[in-house]
């Protein structure tokens, strides 16, 4: 579940976005065929994941998820509205889901938004017991000089190196969780 980030806007091709790089991942360390299905919309809000995404995850069962929603708020930014959808998305999602904190924008006005929401984001995932994927601190890591090299054409989606950045942030959780999945027949990432 996601916005256009989660759709790979920006790369080269799909399986060069993060998802594509984490099913790759998947496939190499359970040694097992992988059906991604990919439920984010280019331009998502929170409240708009609810809305559209969410009901066609509840007809999934996948051994696999990964949520990274909520760039999209920051532009008409609402704490309440956003921890809302938050508690609304996270209260539905199994437990072993990796959901990933907004990233960093390296702009100040746009940061001191970004830091409440991923302020909401740990909180509500620790209420639900899911693992907070930490694509901020990645992402800052990077810094600001990152704007010239992970950064595709239209200067605001990753390019195939940041999606390989962000990619590196859910490895070690994704790891984690593709080993408990490695005794099944295939493996879903949603």
């Amino acid at each position: 579940m996601g916005d256009s980030a989660a759709q790979g806007i920006g790369a080269s091709s799909p399986n060069r976005s993060y998802v594509g790089v984490l099913a790759d991942h998947v496939r190499l360390v359970t040694g097992q065929t992988v059906r991604v299905v990919n439920l984010s919309v280019s331009g998502a809000t929170v409240a708009l994941a609810v809305r559209d995404q969410l009901p066609r995850f509840e007809k999934l069962e996948p051994d696999l998820v990964t949520v990274a929603i909520g760039a999209n708020d920051i532009a008409q930014w609402n704490p309440t509205t956003f921890e809302a959808g938050i508690r609304t998305i996270f209260a539905a999602l199994p437990p072993h889901t990796l959901v990933a904190d907004l990233p960093c924008f390296h702009l100040p006005h746009n940061e001191v938004k970004v830091a409440e929401a991923n302020e909401i984001i740990r909180r509500v995932a620790d209420e639900h017991e899911l693992t907070v994927v930490p694509l901020h601190s990645t992402t800052k890591r990077a810094g600001f000089r990152s704007i010239l090299t992970h950064v595709a054409k239209d200067l605001f989606h990753p390019n195939d190196r940041g999606y390989r950045s962000w990619a590196e942030a859910f490895l070690p959780a994704m790891s984690a969780d593709a080993a408990r999945v490695s005794a099944h027949q295939g493996a879903a990432v949603t």
